[in-house]
């Protein structure tokens, strides 16, 4: 697709960052996502400076990526099974009938 630089502020500071073309909105939207959440944080917590805040950030979004992972992990696991029961009653359909197997 091709690679395009942008300079995108968090946290009241600018990064140039070359992204995928297709990937500009995402970017963008996940900046101003950081700083909602920094902003929310300096109203609710003390703090000494950005980092504190960044930090916090940090933790609360690999926090929920690992949920989400762990989640993901678990439906793939529960749909595998009731794949297996569909394949293993086809299966047993098959060798009930009359049809021939292919």
């Amino acid at each position: 697709m091709g690679e395009l630089f942008i300079s995108l502020p968090v946290a009241e500071r600018t990064y140039r960052l070359a992204i995928e073309k297709g990937h500009e909105e995402l970017f963008r939207k996940a900046a101003k996502l950081i700083d909602k959440r920094i902003k929310d944080y300096s109203t609710s917590y003390a703090y000494k400076d950005k980092q504190d805040l960044l930090a916090m950030v940090a933790l609360e979004y690999a926090t929920n990526f690992l949920q989400s992972e762990q989640l993901l992990s678990e439906q793939e696991l529960q749909w595998e099974g009731k794949l297996t029961e569909i394949d293993q009653a086809l299966d047993s359909q098959l060798k009930d009938s009359s049809l021939p197997v292919l």
